[in-house]
């Protein structure tokens, strides 16, 4: 599990002290194409033709940006031209850039640590230490006076390497051994490795290839999932025993593509089981961890019916959408797993509540829940009546912390809004006693009262109630004058709950409104707001999205001509629809791995995520779903019109959203919009999906196109 850590003291004191003294203030007339001495690049026009089964032709002209292995000298030539300009477009705001950087990395604390959680003999926690830039895994036997014993130095691991992450790592039964996974280049092709605690050794174990799922069986047995090299599916689970290199079983192969699979283990520990989801349904087989022999269903699968059975003791609880839009929680004793008939109901199905996720414990069960919008943690006990964990907020998130020890009379659970800082509790279920473990340290002067957050309903062109959480300064005067960022996402039924994120607190002490829109598409209202924003019924999504930003000027929380909106991956896709369909109502975009190609993408199998995301947003062979996606695609409908200041970012390595989409969008971009507003097109060219590996070098990536979007608001621009 990866938390996001807060660092820089010094940096913090030294801002604190410079804002006392005075800032020299920059002009606020945003920059525009005259004021910058370089001429954006002209990509090259090829004919092609994308064509479909059903006989529907496409031409596109920039076709050619696509290269599989990064490695066409024409393609990297025009993203290199892209990335100079960039740096033409930026120098002129580099000091305001600097200290945009120096404020994000100056609320943090460096030498922050994770709360220690117990799990068998040992508390394991994460902790980074000051100026470094990735994690160290270390864990304390008994007690956390006792010496520490380091399982992973990362920034070790990450030496000589422009890119480096450890995404997931588990420690075996008896906790001497520590299997990792580890990605050197950004796309998500992980290598499995094994280190072995008590000595300190690293195993001669490399299997390449890989997603990030891995579990252990016994002390010397690991389940792994493989990758398809080309489409990035998961596809093949083995079995590796330790000692036995190059002998490896294959436990289950997955031949539908429109299901990704994983392995893991159940609560009890005492079974491994494999997961397979689809958009729409979901199967698992487990298997005894002792003695692991066939995988078995843990009922007969269903081509509308997602679940998820989790074992502890002598039973099995379920969360599942049988006959449940909003899914329930069902229970069962554990040789009866397999008839459906003898589940019984734990947390009957409610329209008004959407059943998220739950945790098993000796004595109590605890569910994540959603109700009017905001998460919740009901608390089950056998024969007691449900009780609720109590929020201190009007819009807060709450979700369940890492409980890995089953036998206890506590939960840990998390707390946050747009407010305050990630604060973790633990609930004593005997007493209702609740401790703080730790509050999220912000520094650089932060104070949770100098800001205000409020939870609103704006009204949707059909009539739908869409929620926005808001966040402002207490010294606000909502007089219509402020500057906006409204940021959004939609899709996959992700949920964009009100979490706090200390970098936006530069822009709102800079008098910005931050308005976070949880549009249909999202989960945020039950499972019906998902399906209103999907398939096609997409079209919600982009014009909730539009209908949030006039609520929120008509109701004079921003200038008309002063809002931002900003968005990555689908919420990328969002930030290209919007752009098409209200250029005039946004000065300036953010557009961050943007899936904006969506037709080319969706009718290419080959591309990864493409076949499990038929459900999501419609197979373009079907004539129906190639012209209803076809006419939101932004790459698509792009036009001779006038279109916002755009700043587009993406990573060369992107294992979720190829490079060559936004490659091609802001070339197609630049060729067709009738006005000379500046674009930024910035490739990272060590990154994937997920930015660049450095904690301190996201921050870089986070001052940049903050300092575009501020610019372009005609914010006053104070260093």
């Amino acid at each position: 599990m990866h938390l996001s850590y807060r660092a820089g003291l010094i940096a913090g004191l030294c801002a604190v002290l410079v804002i006392a003294c005075g800032r020299p203030e920059l002009s606020s007339r945003p920059l525009s194409a005259a004021d910058i001495d370089a001429t954006p690049p002209v990509a090259e026009q090829r004919d092609y033709t994308v064509e479909a089964p059903h006989g529907a032709a496409r031409a596109d002209e920039y076709y050619w940006l696509r290269d599989d292995e990064r490695e066409d000298p024409d393609m990297l030539a025009y993203l290199n031209a892209e990335n100079a300009y960039a740096d033409a477009v930026m120098a002129p705001l580099s000091q305001l850039e600097e200290a945009l950087y120096d404020e994000l990395v100056g609320r943090l604390k460096q030498d922050d640590a994770t709360v220690p959680y117990l799990y068998k003999d040992y508390w394991y926690y994460t902790r980074y230490e000051e100026g470094r830039e990735y994690p160290i895994y270390a864990r304390r036997r008994g007690s956390m006076d006792a010496p520490e014993e380091i399982m992973l130095d990362v920034n070790a691991l990450a030496e000589g390497h422009d890119y480096y992450s450890v995404s997931n790592w588990e420690v075996s039964p008896n906790q001497q051994q520590l299997v990792y996974m580890e990605d050197t280049v950004g796309r998500r092709q992980y290598t499995l490795r094994v280190k072995d605690l008590d000595s300190g050794e690293t195993l001669p174990v490399e299997i390449t290839g890989l997603s990030a799922s891995v579990a252990w069986g016994d002390d010397s047995t690991l389940f792994y999932t493989w990758n398809d090299p080309a489409t990035l599916l998961t596809t093949h689970i083995y079995m590796h025993r330790l000692g036995a290199e190059g002998d490896d079983t294959l436990v289950y192969e997955e031949t539908d593509d429109s299901f990704y699979i994983g392995v893991g283990s159940t609560r009890s520990e005492k079974f491994v089981c494999v997961y397979a989801q689809s958009t729409l349904s979901s199967r698992q087989r487990c298997t005894e961890a002792a003695n692991p022999g066939d995988f078995r269903w843990v009922t007969p699968t269903d081509a509308t019916v997602e679940y998820e059975a989790d074992h502890l003791g002598d039973r099995w609880v379920i969360r599942t959408n049988w006959n449940a839009d909003n899914f329930r929680l069902m229970e069962t004793a554990e040789d009866t797993l397999a008839d459906r008939s003898a589940w019984t109901d734990l947390v009957a199905h409610d329209p008004d509540v959407f059943v998220n996720a739950f945790e098993m414990f000796d004595d109590f069960t605890a569910v994540s829940e959603r109700s009017n919008g905001l998460t919740r943690i009901r608390i089950l006990r056998d024969g007691a009546p449900a009780e609720y964990v109590s929020a201190d907020e009007p819009a807060y998130t709450m979700n369940l912390s890492i409980n890995p020890m089953p036998g206890v009379d506590t939960l840990r659970y998390t707390y946050t809004s747009l407010t305050t800082p990630t604060t973790w509790y633990q609930l004593n279920l005997d007493t209702g006693e609740r401790t703080l473990l730790k509050e999220e340290p912000v520094l650089g002067g932060f104070n949770k009262d100098d800001y205000v957050t409020d939870r609103l309903w704006a009204p949707a062109a059909d009539g739908t109630a869409i929620p926005v959480t808001v966040l402002y300064r207490a010294d606000f005067s909502r007089d219509g004058t402020a500057a906006l960022l409204q940021m959004g996402y939609g899709s996959y039924g992700y949920s964009m709950d009100p979490r706090f994120n200390g970098n936006v607190i530069s822009l709102v002490d800079r008098g910005v409104v931050y308005a976070v829109a949880h549009i249909r598409g999202g989960q945020e209202m039950g499972r019906h707001w998902y399906e209103n924003g999907k398939l096609l019924h997409k079209i919600n999504t982009f014009t909730d999205f539009i209908d949030v930003t006039d609520f929120l000027v008509s109701e004079r929380y921003a200038a008309r001509d002063r809002v931002a909106a900003i968005g990555g991956s689908a919420g990328g896709l969002l930030m290209g629809a919007v752009a098409n369909m209200a250029p005039d109502k946004y000065r300036v975009i953010a557009s961050l791995v943007p899936f904006v190609d969506v037709v080319t993408t969706m009718l290419d199998e080959s591309i990864p995520l493409t076949t499990n995301e038929f459900d999501e947003w419609g197979n373009p062979k079907d004539p129906e779903f190639y012209e209803y996606m076809l006419s939101y695609s932004p790459y698509d409908n792009l036009e001779a019109k006038p279109y916002p200041a755009m700043f587009v970012g993406t990573g060369l390595w992107d294992s979720q959203v190829q490079y060559w989409e936004p490659a091609k969008y802001v070339a197609r971009l630049r060729a067709r919009r009738t006005n000379n507003a500046l674009v930024v097109f910035r490739t990272e060219m060590e990154a994937g999906h997920g930015g660049r590996s450095g904690r301190f070098q996201r921050y870089r990536e986070i001052a940049e196109y903050y300092a575009f979007m501020l610019n372009q608001l005609g914010v006053p621009l104070q260093l």
